[in-house]
Order: C-alpha cells, then structure tokens, then sequence
C-alpha cells in the first residue's frame, strides 16, 4: 500500500511539473503574438520620375533702358504717359531746342563763309599759273596761294564738322524711345531744367516681348541640373505667379552669370519666357520651377523614411515576420517622395506605418499592398 501511495504520488507530480511547461509556451507564444505589430509594407519598383525644384526671381524686360537727355535745356513737352506701350522711334520728349537751332543757323553761316573763301583762295591759284608759266610772277606765289587753299579746304571741313554736330545736338532735344516697350515712372514735368548729369532718369522703357526671371541657385542643385542636362534629359520650366497660378507659357534656363558668389555659395540663372499678352510686367516676381526627367529611379514615401539626426532609415521585411532597420541615403525629394541613392533596391519590401512604433527585428503582421 505504501508503494502504491508512493507511485501516484510521483505520477502527479510529473503531470503537474508537464502541464506547467505546457502552459508556460502557449503563455510565451500568446505574447508573442500580441507583440507582433500590424504592419502594412509595398514593394518597391524602380520607374521614372519628375523632380521638381522651385526658385524665387524677379522678373525684368529683355531691354530695360534709362532714357536720359543728352543735352541741356528746359523741358518743353511730354508726348508720353506712365505705364503706355510705345513704339521704337516713337518721339516721347522734347526739350527747347532754341538755342540749337541758332548753333546750327550759326555754324550753317560759317559753312557758308569757309566754302566762300576757299572758292577765293581756288580763282588765285588758277589766276597765278599761267602767269608763273610766263615768268610774269614768282613760283612762290604761286606755292602761297595754293597753301591758302589748302587752308581755306581746311576751314570748310571743320565748319562741315561743327554743323554737323550742332545738327545732332538739336536732334537731341527731340528724345525718342530706342526700343518698343512700356513706359516707367515720368518724375519731371514741363518746365523742368533738364541735364545729361541728372542722376535720375527721365523715365526708363523695359521692352517685355521676351521676359528673364533672375534668382540664385546653390551649388549643389547647379551641379545635379548641370548632369542631367548633360545626360539629355527633358527639361521644362514653369513659373508660378504670384497669384500662385502657373503660367501658360514654358521657359528656357539660361546661366546669367559665369561664377559662383563667394559669400553666398550660389550663382546666378535666369528663366527666359515669351510674353506675347504682356502679362509679366518688369519688376514683378514669381517662382521658377524646374522640372528634372529621372530614369529608373527609387521613390519612396516620406511617411515610409525615419530620420534620426539628419541620417535616414526604414523598415525592411526580414523573412515573413520581422524586420530589419536600414539606412538609406537620399539623393532627391518632391514635397511626398524621398529618390533614394543607396540602400532599398526594387524588390524590397519597406513598412509605410508603425514607423514610430517598430524597431530593429521587431515581429510585425505583414501585410503587402500595391505600390502606385
């Protein structure tokens, strides 16, 4: 009998000590699946992608000219308003010319005289040659009035000279626009002494039939652009307008300067763009947007990508059920796509959610699901 208390008393023992290992690995496996975290994860594929960086500029007329007066006097007309389309040649100023027209009366007379003495001065020396062929007078004299032709052929070219100049100095008080174009602020009026010294303009003219779009780009970008370029990529430039609506018309880049700014580490482009309505006035500003074709590129979403202390990570799928943290370097973005350089290949499967909550070889439910 106490053999058999014995047995059963070791039986139960056992059974309990196995039905506690037992309940101890169903325990363990039950938390392990309400650790592992629901995770939704796409595949990545490489494909093409537009990569877009935007610019503030400043809009400027292809002619922008100060119109200034190049010669004195009072200001007796204004043919112009401010803010009116004028043509080239058009007249938009006069000053007096009183006193240009007497400079060309006067010299106009002196032309006359010098032209009137040189005639003399031409009946001497042909009076002079026969009579020095007779041995009537010297050869002398004959050297001496042919001198005084000279001279006098002389006084005419300068008069011819001096009416000339006074010609144009009075066509310059009839200011005329050099370029077709709009007109700026008109700060004289009648009565005004006018100067070429005058440090402001009588007004300035910006023809804008063609508009440049001036702003400063960083090295970095200048070199990425300079590459695709190279490499025959499209390239299309917009420009948004202050209203924040996209102009109807694409532009082309061009360099507006050949070295970078020491202090500010950029150089300057500018952005050419017809302006056939006239819409983009001188002056104005927008936003240039330049639009970079990639091939066979990876993107990811932003929300996918942690970024810890300017270094990038994210989630693989490790197997079925864990995952794997890697970094990532990033060469490109748009306002919801990272273009990653290095560490997701296509193929990959990379968690979209749980990013805050996931760590390196954490357990997650997978679930995969289309990439757009």
């Amino acid at each position: 009998m106490n053999y058999r208390k014995g047995y059963l008393v070791l039986s139960l023992t056992a059974a309990a000590i196995l039905y506690s290992c037992g309940s101890g690995n169903s325990q363990e496996n039950a938390q392990q699946m309400q650790q592992a975290l629901p995770t939704d994860f796409i595949q990545v594929k490489s494909g093409d992608a537009d990569v877009s960086t935007g610019y503030p500029g400043s809009i400027e007329g292809q002619d922008n000219v100060e119109i200034k007066a190049q010669v004195t006097g009072y200001l007796e007309a204004v043919y112009i308003k401010e803010g009116q389309y004028v043509s080239k040649g058009q007249t938009l100023f006069r000053i007096n010319p009183s006193v240009y027209n007497e400079q060309v009366n006067t010299n106009a007379a002196a032309l006359k005289a010098a032209l009137a003495a040189q005639e003399t001065a031409r009946l001497e020396v042909e009076k002079l040659k026969p009579l020095v062929e007779g041995k009537v007078v010297s050869e002398m004299q004959l050297k001496t009035a042919q001198a005084s032709y000279k001279a006098a052929a002389a006084q005419v070219a300068q008069a011819q000279s001096s009416l000339g100049s006074s010609k144009i100095n009075a066509g310059f008080t009839y200011i005329k626009a050099p370029v077709s174009g709009y007109i700026g602020r008109i700060p004289n009026r009648v009565g005004n002494l006018i100067s070429p010294s005058d440090p402001s303009p009588l007004t300035t003219l910006s023809s804008i039939n063609t508009v440049n779009v001036y702003f400063s780009m960083n090295e970095a970008d200048f070199i990425a652009h300079s590459r695709a370029a190279s490499g025959n990529n499209a390239e299309n430039v917009e420009l948004i307008l202050a209203d924040g609506s996209t102009y109807s018309f694409k532009g082309k880049l061009e360099n507006a300067s050949g070295n970078f700014d020491r202090n500010t580490g950029s150089i300057q482009m500018k952005a050419v763009f017809q302006n056939p309505d006239k819409l983009l006035r001188a002056g104005g500003t927008a936003r240039v947007m330049i639009h970079n074709a990639l091939n066979g590129v990876v993107k990811l979403p932003k929300t996918s990508v942690k970024d810890i202390q300017d270094r990038f990570f994210v989630y693989k799928l490790n197997g079925k059920d864990k995952v794997k943290m890697t970094q990532i370097q990033v060469s490109g973005s748009t306002s919801q796509d990272y273009f990653i350089k290095e560490g997701v290949n296509a193929g990959d499967k990379i968690a979209i959610n749980r990013i805050d909550a996931l760590t390196d070889g954490a357990q997650v439910v997978a679930t995969v699901i289309p990439s757009k």
